[in-house]
Parts: structure tokens; C-alpha cells; sequence
């Protein structure tokens, strides 16, 4: 996510640390997380609440850009394509 300022990186970085040593999993904890966050963290308002779920949105597509499809190009080269 290249938007986000080298100088703003250590303490999110700390967030994702404080999250693996508190074993959190994406089996409902990071949808618990996520959700109690958006009801603590986000003023209320409609726009603000369309922005915060664009940003999980666009999170979930960046997953699925930069980790999952070059996941699933290195299993096709491993297995062989379907077709």
C-alpha cells in the first residue's frame, strides 16, 4: 500500500504486532475487530461510514492483487493449469 507514508509505517506496524502477539485470526476475530472499531473509531455519518467500508473493500482487493494471485500463479506452475 505505497500511500501510506514511510514515517506512518512503525506505528501501524505496532498494530499488526500487538494483533499476531494477541493471536488474532481471520475466523471472526478480524471481523470482530474491524466492526468494533467502526463502532468506536468512525463518527457517525453516512459518509463516513461509506468511506470505511471502500477501504476494507479496496484492502480485500489488494489482498487479492499482491498476495493471492501470485499464490495462485505459483500453484498452477506447481500442478498445472485446469485447461
Amino acid at each position: 500500500m505505497p500511500y501510506v507514508k514511510q514515517e506512518r509505517r512503525p506505528a501501524l506496524d505496532k498494530v499488526v504486532d500487538a494483533m499476531i502477539k494477541a493471536d488474532v485470526k481471520a475466523n471472526g476475530d478480524l471481523n470482530y475487530i474491524l466492526f468494533k472499531f467502526c463502532g468506536v473509531a468512525v463518527p457517525p455519518s453516512y459518509n463516513n461510514y461509506k468511506n470505511y467500508i471502500g477501504e476494507l473493500a479496496e484492502c480485500a482487493t489488494e489482498i487479492r492483487r499482491k498476495i493471492l494471485a501470485p499464490y495462485e500463479d505459483l500453484k498452477e506452475k506447481e500442478n498445472g493449469s485446469v485447461y
